[in-house]
């Protein structure tokens, strides 16, 4: 080592512990964020209930940003939900509103940066993921099969005759008769969504289940 180097290393040895403090607070809170953000919003994928509006609220606090969902743009734009729009009118009908949804708010945040949660099968839509990456980063949350299957579990609700309502189009249409075959239905699904995911992210970040929401969303910073 040169001497010059041994007396900035001496140098450094004698900053109080204080000043040490506020440089990790000065690099956490402005630094970090301006070298993570700089001009590129954040765009959430993940399949149904992976966690992307809980960690897409998260991060827009931690970013001090606004925090958008693709799916209430939908709603927003034709009064109608995802759903309602893909079970009345159809597929097509639906991809359309999506990418309106999509390219609606691409024009909104112009230069702006925010973080957005999409829909689980805007994975399917070409046209709306072409708009998005335009003013992002593409992150993969990667929930395990079981976390994301028992939430869609929990949403179901049964008519007087047994028969379930609640679920997701691409299960619904099955036409399940019990939990057993809604589980088999998506196990099938995921692991088709899971190779689509992967092809098409920036970011891939593995969630854990034993995690607080906290723990997760600093894995998700880690990786950008």
């Amino acid at each position: 080592m040169t001497e010059s180097a041994k007396k900035s290393v001496a140098g450094m040895k004698e900053i109080p512990k204080s000043a040490y403090k506020f440089m990790s607070l000065f690099y956490h809170f402005f630094v970090r964020k301006t070298i993570i953000f700089r001009m590129s919003s954040i765009i959430l994928l993940g399949i149904k209930h992976c966690g992307k509006t809980t960690q897409g609220k998260l991060l827009s606090k931690h970013f001090g940003c606004p925090f958008f969902d693709t799916d209430d743009e939908i709603t927003a734009l034709t009064g109608k939900s995802p759903r309602q729009i893909y079970s009345e009118q159809g597929k097509e009908a639906f991809l359309a509103a999506e990418k309106n949804a999509c390219e609606n708010l691409v024009k909104k945040l112009s230069s702006k940066e925010s973080v957005i949660a999409t829909g689980g099968g805007i994975c399917n839509n070409s046209d709306a993921l072409e708009a998005l990456h335009k003013i992002g980063k593409f992150v993969f949350l990667n929930a395990d099969e079981k976390t994301a299957a028992n939430r869609i579990v929990w949403e179901i609700k049964y008519d007087s005759d047994g028969s379930m309502k609640n679920l997701p189009a691409y299960i619904a249409n099955k036409n399940p008769k019990n939990v057993a075959e809604v589980r088999a239905i998506f196990h099938d699904f995921y692991e088709e969504r899971q190779k689509i995911y992967k092809k098409l992210c920036d970011v891939e970040v593995k969630l854990e289940h034993s995690a607080t929401k906290q723990e997760n969303m600093e894995k998700i910073l880690n990786s950008l």
